[in-house]
Parts: structure tokens; C-alpha cells; sequence
């Protein structure tokens, strides 16, 4: 993917999915919601708003604009001023694109969805991004580089019956965060992104009863994403570690009232 904020030598980014803020050298922003899940139908406009609340103790200047979004294999958030394919930012309205927030002032800043009469059953998705005015950081080597904080609000907009359809085509223990943890391969072959939900558990080889939780990264339509199932202890035992292998069970979860029984064995 282009990057079209290479002319930047430096953007201090927070990612939109799990993050409702980003304190950032010269740029103090709180965010809610960080994420819309909206259900239309051709034709009709949605309204929303977005509350920017500015945590700093001067007044402070954000630039907004839509953008594209893509979630790499690691969970990162990517963004794309071009459009892409079958783009629905052309959909999209926003109230302005500066504003200026008192010190510890809110803004309630509007925008409207406004799906086209034959747009199709499916789903569209853009990001709202906020941005503060750029500011120059010197560097311990060479000249100072521009900084400027941003935060991406995540848009989904589900139009008629779209729904996730989600399958469990794999599974292997990788790395997560420095620790060896079971994953599951999720396919996502329906039109409406998931996310997969559920208790899950397990005896491991060392006698050790677990409890699993699936991470809730969105599956995209279309995609295969990689789902550790982070782990606890049933009583507070200290840091949780699996002896592989371990046999888990339980029921996944994800979409409208939609599940599945689950039973996979991991081994190192």
C-alpha cells in the first residue's frame, strides 16, 4: 500500500481499535466512541457524532478528513488517503475539516452515512481521522523532526441482511507477546466483518486446568486472521504458562446469535 504520509519524517499514531485516546508530545485528545458498528439500508442517511474532548491546558487546532483502513497480520491499523475499490467514503459527510477546542473543552463533531439507493447488501468501512497541528521534536542526532498525533475513528456500516459467516480452518501455537499461546486460524466467507467471542477450556500436559478467551480482532469478509486465545488461571497462581500439548474446549461465538462447539489439540 502507498503511503501518503511519507512526506512526514514522524506521526505518533494510535490505533483506533482498542484506543479511545493518544497523548502525544503537543497533542492531547480523548475520543468516544473510537469505533461505530452501524446497521442501514440504501437510501437512508445516518447521523452520528463523535465527542473530542482536548485534555491539554491550551486551546488546540485538529484537521479531520475520512481515510481507508487496512489491519495487518499483526493487528496494526493502516491508513490510505486513496480510495480504494468499491470505496463508500464517497458515501460520507463531514461537519468541517478544522476545528479548535478549548483547554479541557468537548466538541461534538457530526458526520452522515448516506448509502446510495441501489447500493448493495454488504458492508463498507472508512476511518475518521484526527489530527493535531505538527510540531518539531529535536533529536538526540541530526535536525529536530516533525511530530503530530492522530487518532483513527473506525466506521462500519452494514446495509441489509449482511452477516459474518465465520469458520475455523487451522490452528498452531505461535509467539504472542513473548509468550508460546494456542491460535486459531478464523475464515471470514461472509459479507459483514466478525469478531469471535466465547470461553473456552482445557487440561494441559502438566496437569494445569486453563481458561481461554479468543482475541477480538475483527475478521474481515474475505480474510483468514490469525486468533490467539489468551489464557488465565482458575485461582491466582502466578504468571499462566501451558505445558503443550493441551486439548481445548467450549463454544466460539460471533454475529447474531451464531455458534459453534470447539475442540482442537495444540502442540508445539
Amino acid at each position: 500500500m502507498s503511503n501518503p504520509f511519507a512526506l512526514r519524517a514522524f506521526i505518533a499514531s494510535c490505533c483506533a481499535l482498542a484506543s479511545a485516546s493518544c497523548l502525544a508530545q503537543g497533542f492531547a485528545a480523548l475520543i468516544s466512541p473510537p469505533r461505530f458498528e452501524l446497521a442501514g439500508a440504501p437510501g437512508k442517511q445516518m447521523r452520528e457524532v463523535i465527542e473530542i474532548t482536548n485534555a491539554s491546558g491550551a486551546a488546540a487546532k485538529f484537521k479531520l478528513r475520512t481515510a481507508e483502513w487496512s489491519l495487518g497480520a499483526d493487528g496494526a491499523v493502516k491508513f490510505d488517503d486513496a480510495l480504494s475499490p468499491g470505496s463508500c467514503r464517497p458515501w460520507v459527510a463531514i461537519e468541517r475539516r478544522d476545528i479548535t477546542v478549548s483547554p479541557g473543552g468537548k466538541y461534538r463533531y457530526r458526520f452522515e452515512v448516506t448509502p446510495p439507493a441501489d447500493a448493495p447488501v454488504g458492508e463498507c468501512r472508512f476511518a475518521i481521522l484526527v489530527e493535531g497541528d505538527e510540531t518539531a521534536v529535536p533529536m538526540a542526532s541530526g535536525p529536530s523532526l516533525p511530530i503530530a498525533g492522530r487518532l483513527g475513528v473506525i466506521v462500519y456500516v452494514t446495509l441489509g441482511a449482511a452477516q459474518p459467516r465465520l469458520e475455523v480452518v487451522g490452528a498452531k501455537v505461535d509467539a504472542v507477546d513473548r509468550q508460546q499461546l494456542p491460535v486459531i486460524l478464523v475464515k471470514n466467507s461472509g459479507n459483514a466483518h466478525g469478531r469471535v467471542a466465547g470461553f473456552l477450556s482445557g487440561t494441559d500436559a502438566a496437569g494445569h486446568k486453563l481458561e481461554f478467551t479468543p482475541s477480538t480482532l475483527p475478521i474481515l469478509p474475505g480474510e483468514t486472521r490469525a486468533i490467539p486465545l489468551s489464557l488465565r488461571r482458575e485461582r491466582d497462581e502466578g504468571p499462566a504458562a501451558v505445558a503443550f500439548p493441551i486439548t481445548i474446549r467450549g463454544k466460539l461465538e460471533w454475529g447474531d446469535n451464531q455458534a459453534t462447539a470447539f475442540e482442537q489439540s495444540f502442540t508445539r
